[in-house]
């Protein structure tokens, strides 16, 4: 993870503690309770499609 990285947070999050956040490269995931903790490196495109898929419902 990048000092530098930018990261956006889910726009349903509606202010809550529970919710993911998306570098602004698209390639990392993290939880935005603990910024400061791991990431998951993904294809956000690959996974996006997988969820409109319904491969996680």
């Amino acid at each position: 993870m990048s000092a530098e990285q930018t990261w956006i947070k889910a726009s349903r999050s509606q202010n809550t503690a529970s919710c993911v956040e998306v570098a602004t490269t698209f390639d990392e995931v993290r939880d935005s309770k603990d910024p400061g903790g791991p990431t998951l490196k993904v294809g956000v495109g690959g996974l996006v499609r997988a969820i409109k898929a319904g491969r996680f419902d």
